[in-house]
């Protein structure tokens, strides 16, 4: 049985609905989301009468629950908000369905970025006989899944990693994110953390920051962010000593951010106006730019990898693995840009590999705790070839 729940239409969304489509092993596909004509565009982009459409508030359990029953779904894609991870993992305990998401929990009233939550659902599944996948988009996922086949093939112990994300693409906009504004402001805003010697260092939001050169880019101005796959991946790879992430922005986005944060946009508290209740920072959503909008007129590459160094028979090695992804390329093929691209076609292959038996278990799983090879056998005719280089100087 090969039924699949997708629940999120936005731009990763519409990517993950294009390439289940396209993938023979899923049999009957619905879309869903809080509305439902988003669900209906996508699904008429994709054509062939393949996707069914749905109306579901992800916020809300039974709503949740009479939709997986009417349609009893094998796997649900939660390509959702980040806040609605948990009650979509609720219904799934409660229908019997298997579970896949792109991105960890967090809290709608504080940016906080943590495992926890969804590794304590690691009995209810287990007991149910039922898998959840976690964090299957490109970081957190094939990030994770590269450092899992560097460590199966070419290392004996890692020791140092460096997760690198650089987006070289202009889209034309004063300002605008490339994925969900509110989350994408969440995540950038907060401290910065990384791991060392077996402990979690705290800067300042985008304090530390260095020159990384990316392939077919050049070099760019890299800036330490915590991101959640380091906290699984030094659970599962105790060898690691260091760990960090790094992510480019230009001077005028940080300038754009820095203005918001002053005039208090950011926040995610409640202010009154108007004698109403609002968020600033979903207001300041509401006005930018709809990321699944960016595509059209967005050019360049995003190049996101792996910079690691470790011990191989007894010797030092350096290693460096990566995808590059051009923007014009993923709208041809989706209508959406390549941030969405990267995210949605690992989800819609993760959900792939799990229907095929590939990855297969009962309880909660991070990607870097399943087998690499097949994914990565698949992940270049998925759209998202990548490339090895051994003992080079990773700058980091």
């Amino acid at each position: 049985m090969s039924r699949v729940l997708i629940i999120g239409a936005g731009g990763v969304g519409t990517v993950v609905a294009h390439k289940v489509a396209n993938n023979e092993v899923f049999t009957d596909i619905m879309l869903a989301s809080r509305t439902k004509s988003k669900c209906d565009e996508i699904a008429a982009a994709v054509g062939g009468n393949r996707i069914k459409t749905a109306q579901v508030d992800a916020d809300n359990v039974p709503e949740l629950v009479e939709l997986m029953k009417a349609f009893q779904p094998y796997i649900v894609i939660n390509v959702a908000l980040p806040y609605q991870d948990l009650t979509i993992m609720d219904a799934c305990l409660e229908c019997g369905v298997n579970y896949l998401d792109t991105a960890n929990y967090e809290p709608k009233d504080e940016a906080h970025f943590e495992y926890s939550w969804q590794w304590a659902y690691q009995d209810r599944f287990k007991e149910k006989g039922l898998m959840a996948i976690l964090g299957c988009g490109f970081d957190p996922g094939v990030s994770a899944i590269f450092t899992a086949y560097a460590a199966k093939h070419h290392f004996d112990e890692i020791h140092e990693l460096d997760i690198v994300d650089c987006n070289a693409g202009n889209h034309g906009m004063a300002f605008a994110t490339n994925f969900n504004p509110e989350i994408n402001i969440r995540e950038i805003t907060q401290k910065g953390r990384y791991y060392e010697n077996g402990e979690w260092v705290e800067t300042a939001p985008l304090s530390v920051h260095q020159q990384i050169t990316y392939p077919n880019i050049g070099e760019r101005d890299s800036y330490l962010l915590f991101h959640e796959e380091l906290e699984s991946l030094v659970k599962h790879f105790p060898s690691i000593k260091r760990a960090r992430f790094w992510m480019t922005f230009g001077q005028e986005y940080l300038t754009h951010l820095r203005v918001i944060q002053n005039i208090g946009m950011s926040r995610i508290d409640e202010v009154e106006y108007n004698g109403m209740k609002i968020v600033p920072l979903q207001f300041l959503k509401a006005v930018l730019p709809d990321p699944k909008s960016l595509g059209e007129n967005y050019e360049g590459q995003t190049s996101i990898g792996c910079r690691i160094k470790g011990i191989k028979d007894g010797k030092q090695r350096t290693y460096y693995i990566y995808n590059n992804c051009d923007h014009a390329e993923a709208y041809k093929e989706t209508g959406t840009q390549a941030v969405s691209y990267t995210t949605g076609v690992p989800a819609a292959l993760g959900a792939a590999m799990f229907v095929k038996g590939l990855w297969k278990g009962a309880g909660v799983f991070n990607v870097e705790q399943l087998n690499p090879d097949p994914f990565l056998a698949e992940l270049g005719e998925q759209g998202l070839p990548w490339i090895e280089k051994f003992d080079i100087d990773l700058e980091v």
